[in-house]
């Protein structure tokens, strides 16, 4: 559930925060913003479309009607521009002489509103990058929460957090690397919390091939080996931030804690038909066990992660009817096995589960690969030498006051209109 940034500086004006979340991984990003010191030559064709396409992209994040291709335009064209202050013209390994000539100040999804600044571009590259990625999320849960979502949509739900993990995958690999100032612990640009919304983002586009998979009624081994897969991306996402304060990660890691056990029942769940289908019905009857289990612990963390404080809004997974529709389906899977059992095949019941050493050879979810635009078109030697660099700010400048705190942005109430059986970021 990130809820994004705010803030404004002299590239464009305060940017709002998109719609918030849906899931339980914290709050988003806003930003708040440091002054630009130019000479009066530099407010050319490029600086104003620099400002005018940043103010586009931030008006985007809270427009309702905006879908995936405005929103890849909008990204696309800002980008482009901001380049100008981040490479040299020649395409050489060389940086922009402009790159150190903004500050910016942005919040962070856990650490409340006192934002972290940075006197560079390439800050302001990944930030934006962060909260571009961040509304395909709540672009997905806005589409899954849909009344009567069609097939189109599901696969767009699915293919937008794709996209969103390809865009954390990018920032992660090929971008936070060059900051002068690495990120402290527990900010949104430090590598563990991007890696954990990577596989977040892989783990709930999976929850829609799960989901797809029950509809069209696929093998029971494929659907078992999905959710394990699934159930192993949450456990990795929780891994990743173990080492995080629990003051501003518990209710993040409750929440992926019990998304991997309710997973891991339905892996057992579907696992246990398949072994009944082997005729091993007294093997079945321990996985059906073993799921039951996790179904009820699962149930008991819903209820801890609902009680557990921090960052971002609390949805009801309980209150789900594809958790619900779980919980049915191993009480008369296990029944339907324990009837068996007496009946024909008389088999011992195991005191261990089975081992599930499971791999899906198909459904499994990759990022999308995702690469910035090129420098725009519009930055020339003389757009560039506009710029006084006399005028820059003072580096003392990028140490937020610790008075300073930006204000939550209203985001856009959105109440799904119809329990879709998965929950999207």
């Amino acid at each position: 559930m990130p809820v994004w940034k705010e803030g404004n500086s002299s590239v464009g004006a305060c940017a709002r925060s998109p719609p918030a979340a849906s899931n339980g991984t914290g709050q988003g990003r806003k930003r708040l913003g440091g002054k630009q010191e130019v000479g009066p030559q530099s407010s050319g064709a490029a600086l104003s479309d620099l400002r005018s396409s940043r103010a586009r992209l931030l008006e985007l994040f809270t427009d309702l009607s905006c879908n995936p291709e405005m929103m890849k335009n909008a990204a696309d064209s800002y980008f482009s521009l901001l380049q100008g202050f981040i490479n040299s013209l020649d395409e050489s390994t060389q940086e922009s002489k402009l790159r150190y000539i903004q500050n910016f100040k942005w919040t962070d999804t856990l650490q409340g509103q006192v934002p972290s600044a940075q006197q560079d571009a390439v800050f302001e590259l990944i930030s934006m990058g962060f909260n571009v990625a961040l509304w395909y999320t709540k672009y997905a849960s806005r589409l899954a929460g849909k009344e009567n979502i069609t097939e189109d949509e599901a696969k767009e739900v699915h293919r937008s957090l794709k996209i969103a993990a390809g865009i954390f995958k990018h920032l992660k690999e090929s971008h936070t690397p060059k900051l002068i100032t690495p990120a402290e612990k527990g900010r949104d640009l430090e590598s563990r919390l991007i890696e954990a919304y990577v596989i977040q983002c892989q783990a709930e586009a999976q929850e829609v091939t799960i989901a797809r998979a029950i509809e069209l009624k696929h093998a029971p081994g494929l659907i078992a080996a999905l959710a394990y897969e699934t159930a192993n991306f949450y456990q990795k996402a929780d891994h990743t931030l173990s080492s995080l304060e629990p003051a501003y990660s518990a209710k993040w890691r409750k929440y992926l804690h019990l998304k991997m056990c309710f997973y891991t029942a339905y892996a057992y769940c579907y696992h246990g038909e398949t072994l009944l289908a082997s005729d091993k019905c007294g093997e079945a009857i321990r996985s059906l066990q073993e799921a039951e289990k996790l179904y009820a612990k699962a149930e008991a963390l819903c209820k801890e992660y609902g009680e557990t404080k921090g960052p971002g809004p609390t949805v009801k997974p309980s209150g789900h009817l594809f958790f619900r529709k779980l919980g049915n389906l191993v009480k008369n899977t296990l029944e339907k096995c324990q009837r068996e059992n007496g009946f024909i095949y008389f088999q011992k019941i195991p005191t261990e589960a089975p081992q599930l050493e499971l791999k899906a050879n198909y459904g499994l979810v990759e990022p999308v690969p995702f690469e910035f635009p090129p420098t725009s078109a519009q930055w020339t030697p003389e757009t560039l030498a506009a710029f006084d660099l006399t005028k820059r700010p003072k580096d003392d400048s990028t140490k937020p006051k610790p008075e300073e705190e930006v204000k939550p942005v209203k985001e856009p109430d959105i109440k799904p209109q119809k329990d879709t059986g998965c929950y999207i970021s």
